[in-house]
């Protein structure tokens, strides 16, 4: 389980193919997440949970991404030199600083338009509508692995604000419109939906 809030940005030095292309191995360059880092460990790369299978002892860890992720997330277009969002998994005594992220990506959202303030920018992410029905303004969402409270929501789009840490801190201070980004909402309305269409099957 993940915060949403992002320790450092990594660089990906290295993205392989495997089993003619259906799979992919990645080498993401992060100090401060391998610092205390162990093989089988989960951390957050742009918000899709990954399992630590290698640590070279140089700074970088790889990880498998298998046909799934590669479906479901925008991991597929990564390449040597992308920046990602990078967060270790969170312990049981430290502070849940953001909201309770799985890294389970719920699909692929695309900036629409990016509206700079004084301080802040506002940017628009349009999802599907089969997605956007689980997205609630002044609710939680991840987006890339980010923390970040919903300012607006429509049926096939919704907004959040980027305070100056965020643009700072995190890939999403440098998107671009038309850029994919990975999002999560929050698991909560995901489980009140199936109890709910449980509930139909029982009545």
């Amino acid at each position: 389980m993940f915060t949403g809030i992002v320790e450092e940005v990594g660089v990906v030095t290295a993205i392989t193919t495997e089993d003619g292309g259906v799979d992919a191995r990645v080498s993401v360059k992060g100090p401060l997440v391998v610092s205390d880092a162990a093989l089988g460990d989960s951390i957050s790369v742009s918000g899709v949970c990954l399992t630590v299978t290698g640590l070279p002892g140089d700074g970088t860890f790889t990880a498998d991404v298998m046909p799934e992720t590669l479906r479901r997330t925008a991991l597929g277009g990564l390449a040597a030199g992308s920046s990602v969002n990078l967060e270790r998994a969170l312990r049981a005594d430290a502070r849940l600083g953001g909201h309770i992220v799985q890294g389970h990506v719920d699909g692929v959202g695309v900036l629409r338009s990016r509206t700079p303030g004084p301080r802040w920018d506002d940017l628009v992410f349009e999802v599907g509508p089969d997605l956007a029905r689980y997205i609630a303004e002044k609710g939680s969402v991840a987006v890339s692995g980010v923390s970040l409270t919903v300012t607006q929501v429509a049926q096939d789009s919704f907004g959040v604000s980027l305070i100056p840490t965020t643009l700072a801190a995190t890939t999403l201070g440098g998107l671009t419109p038309g850029a994919l980004v990975n999002v999560e909402v929050d698991v909560l309305a995901k489980y009140v939906e199936r109890l709910l269409q449980a509930g139909e099957v029982v009545r």
